[in-house]
Formats: structure tokens, C-alpha cells, sequence
């Protein structure tokens, strides 16, 4: 009923996922995201319990393939489910389900995943893989919601179109980026204007951030002060 993107940039470490569908809120239920550890989608009949289960196994060094095959072990639903997963070596592997709805089926390769049930056809992934691999100029995200739109473009989920996300992590222990769209009848136009503003007004604050390298981020009192005042806003800290 959805499908999505899982990718690795080998250059930043950034790790994201980029997922649609015709069902309400998706980025609640399939996307996972692990700095230093990988990305994974778990979608069809969604057992969110496989994300964070592939995320630990590839954080024990298990490959994406052995890390699926072992969440899935006590699973009796595996024949519903469709899960593929990226790690920090670029290794990709997807799982889909014997029992998960045509048009289904899934396309890896190094540093990224594609996968997708009850498709228009085919010409979905093929899309929307063709979108991600020939825009290698463009930022991560921007690469993942090139490659939704072609493949929305190819049809898309058969049934129509109701929500997307992207979630997207580099080094810090919450995701960089995470953006739902959970009921809208373009929901890929609208994460698309979510992730303008995001650049906008969220991207640039980033460095100033709580950080691993930073852990109280910024403090100066003036120097936050004087980036209100150059907004024109008339706030003032308490001192």
C-alpha cells in the first residue's frame, strides 16, 4: 500500500527515508532512522516492531539482509510484510512478502533501497529510481522527493494518495529533518512546501543547536537577542 526510498550519503553520513502512500499518516508507522547505523521502511501490513528490530541487528554489524531475515524470524505475518533496510557501508536488502499485494516488488543498490506494494505497475520504482540516480548533484532529501514525484508521476499507489514523510538523520541521536504530511489529497506537493519552509527557517538554526559536539548549543544572550532584533521582533531575555 506504500512505497518508499531508504538511502545513505556516504559524504555527510546522513541517513533518510522518503515514503507515500493512500492511507492516513505513514510517517507514523514505516520510516526508522539511526545516525551511525542505517535507515530502514517497514510497509504492506506494517509490524513496527521490524524497524527498530533491523536497526539493532545492523548496529551489531549484521548486514541489512541477515538484519531483516533475523526481525522477521518470529514473525508470523512475514508474508504481509515488506521491509528494506540501508547501513553505514552502503549495503541495501529488501524483503517483500510473498503475500503482499500486486504490484509489488523491490530494486537495491549501493547506499539506497526501493520498494513498493499495491503500485500502479512496475514503472512506479522503476521511476522513482531513475529520478534518485540521475540527480546525484542534488542534497539528499532533495534527491528523495525527486525520485516520489516521478514515481507519483508513474502512478503511484493504485489507490490514490494520502500521506508522505521524510525523515532524515546526520550525526545527533533525533533526526535532522522529519516531516508528515498525514491527510492531504497532494500530500507530495505539500511535503514539498513543508520542506521549503523547513530550509527556510529550520535548516539554518541547526548549527546552533544542542549537538554532540556542542552539547548547550548556543548561549550567548546578546547574540540571540540581536538575531530576534534583526528580524524585527521586540523580544528580550530575562536577565
Amino acid at each position: 500500500m506504500t512505497w518508499s526510498i531508504v538511502a545513505h550519503d556516504p559524504e555527510t553520513g546522513a541517513f533518510a527515508v522518503a515514503v507515500t502512500t493512500c492511507a492516513f499518516a505513514v510517517g507514523a508507522s514505516c520510516p526508522f532512522v539511526r545516525s551511525g547505523v542505517g535507515a530502514v521502511s517497514t510497509q504492506s501490513m506494517t509490524n513496527r516492531y521490524l524497524g527498530p528490530a533491523v536497526l539493532d541487528g545492523m548496529a551489531r554489524g549484521l548486514s541489512p539482509a541477515a538484519a531483516i531475515e533475523s526481525a522477521l524470524a518470529g514473525d508470523e505475518g512475514r508474508g504481509l510484510r515488506q521491509v528494506h533496510a540501508v547501513d553505514r557501508h552502503g549495503r541495501s536488502a529488501a524483503f517483500t512478502g510473498k503475500n503482499c499485494v500486486e504490484w509489488c516488488g523491490d530494486v537495491t543498490s549501493a547506499h539506497v533501497s526501493f520498494a513498493g506494494n499495491m503500485l500502479a505497475g512496475p514503472a512506479v520504482l522503476a521511476d522513482t529510481y531513475a529520478a534518485f540516480v540521475t540527480n546525484p548533484e542534488m542534497k539528499l532529501a532533495e534527491r528523495l522527493l525527486a525520485g516520489l514525484d516521478a514515481g507519483e508521476a508513474a502512478g503511484g499507489d493504485r489507490r490514490g494518495r494520502q500521506s508522505a514523510a521524510l525523515l532524515l538523520t546526520t550525526t545527533e541521536d533525533f533526526p535532522d529533518l522529519s516531516l508528515r504530511v498525514d491527510d492531504h489529497p497532494l500530500p507530495l506537493v505539500e511535503l514539498r512546501r513543508l520542506y521549503d519552509i523547513w530550509l527556510r527557517e529550520r535548516a539554518p538554526a541547526l548549527r546552533d543547536q544542542p549537538s554532540k559536539a556542542r552539547p548547550s548549543g548556543m548561549t550567548d544572550l546578546d547574540g540571540i537577542e540581536a538575531r530576534w532584533i534583526a528580524k524585527g521582533l521586540d523580544l528580550r531575555l530575562r536577565r
